[in-house]
């Protein structure tokens, strides 16, 4: 059967898709790491490791809530980037 030309369209865009956000789960990996050594050294610096003490500083905390944020959005890119190699296969099963 002949192949429609918007189902090779798809595939490149879907192919696009996936190598955009493998690239930014990448960088976003980068960023969690590079935040994991700020949160450590701050509370090296504070000499303050329990989140629950009064004294934990509030640098630690706002980059911690950051990188929690960080580990969603890689968490749900994740997911996205499921969705489209599992779209793939139906792609080409259409053509």
């Amino acid at each position: 059967m002949n192949e429609l030309p918007h189902s090779g369209i798809a595939r490149q865009t879907d192919s696009r898709h996936a190598a955009v956000i493998t690239s930014m789960i990448a960088d976003l990996q980068r960023s969690i790491q590079i935040l994991g050594i700020d949160i450590h050294t701050e509370e090296e610096r504070a000499r303050v490791f329990d989140e629950a003490d009064p004294h934990y500083p509030i640098l630690a905390t706002t980059l911690r809530a950051r990188r929690d944020n960080l580990i969603v959005t890689v968490a749900s890119l994740r997911e996205r980037l499921r969705d489209i190699t599992a779209a793939a296969p139906a792609v080409s099963e259409a053509a």
